[in-house]
């Protein structure tokens, strides 16, 4: 599981070829701990397929703020460096797999 921050967020992110999975989240938040899981089995299981990674929000507000976070857990997928799908609260996995595939074969 990559964490992406303010400085390396246009390197890890929007300069990646392929699917990029943004979670942002924050330890204290209470559902981005029921998501926690769900992101770290998606990180395993598309291994080599798409790149999945953790924003802090409390860490990192530049990019909070730029992507217009206003709720947490709230995942971003983009591909090739554009905003593709933009998921707040808690999805379930099995949702969320069924996005990211129709995002890998698009």
């Amino acid at each position: 599981m990559l964490h992406v921050t303010d400085k390396n967020f246009t390197e890890e992110v929007l300069a990646a070829q392929g699917v990029t999975v943004v979670d942002f989240w924050a330890p204290w938040c209470m559902p981005c701990r029921m998501l926690g899981p769900i992101i770290d089995r998606l990180a395993e299981s598309y291994t080599g397929k798409a790149k999945v990674t953790k924003v802090n929000v409390d860490e990192n507000q530049v990019t909070a703020g730029k992507y217009n976070i206003m709720a947490i857990p709230t995942v971003l997928i983009f591909k090739n460096g554009q905003e593709m799908h933009r998921i707040p609260g808690v999805m379930p996995e099995a949702a969320l797999k069924q996005l990211l595939d129709k995002t890998l074969s698009s």
